[in-house]
């Protein structure tokens, strides 16, 4: 049996669409399914389409109490570190390009301590990452494209944990957009990192 073509909607259909899921008690897996079975767009998708060389950039859609959502711009050879979602749902789903997802679970911080969970998870258009607990998202040089993804955060948070497991430490840091709607403005902070 055939699966059914995803529908696509506009940005401001999927807001609304991803709004009425997030409210009261969230239903992970309805959101799921909601991610997989419906795309945006790409006409929609063009006013957050800016790429920065080497990095990702992050484009605020909307933020209100419940949810979160974001457009992120992922240049060849940008990579998220390991981070954390602070107990909330996140969804990544890709829309143009690949992208790579690394999920984790924390052992213990002393010593830091992380099990990998499921792989490495190559994706690609229509991909749906999460929710995801903790995770590093990569766009390796050897895809040879630029790539773009469209993240749902339930329950926002503006601080998130960076795990380096490397020197054994965890760090808290400041998120920042690199672009916010002029509805949003009051939510810019300059000199903020990215996760």
């Amino acid at each position: 049996m055939k699966a059914d073509a995803p529908t696509t909607m506009s940005m401001g259909d999927f807001v609304r669409e991803v709004r009425s899921r997030s409210r009261g008690s969230i239903d992970p897996g309805e959101m799921s399914r909601f991610l997989h079975a419906n795309r945006i767009a790409p006409a929609s998708l063009d006013r957050y389409t800016r790429f920065s060389a080497g990095r990702y950039t992050r484009h605020l859609v909307h933020k209100d109490p419940d949810v979160e959502i974001l457009v992120l711009c992922w240049a060849r050879g940008a990579a998220a570190p390991i981070h954390g979602h602070e107990g909330e749902y996140c969804w990544a789903r890709v829309e143009s390009g690949r992208l790579v997802f690394e999920n984790y679970a924390e052992v213990s911080r002393a010593p830091l301590r992380l099990d990998p969970v499921g792989g490495r998870i190559e994706g690609g258009p229509g991909h749906v990452d999460g929710p995801a607990d903790l995770h590093a998202v990569t766009n390796p040089l050897e895809f040879g494209a630029d790539a773009m993804s469209v993240h749902v955060y339930c329950r926002p948070y503006d601080e998130c944990d960076v795990y380096e497991v490397a020197h054994g430490a965890v760090r808290r840091v400041r998120l920042a957009y690199d672009s916010v709607p002029p509805d949003y403005q009051h939510l810019t902070q300059p000199g903020s990192a990215r996760s």
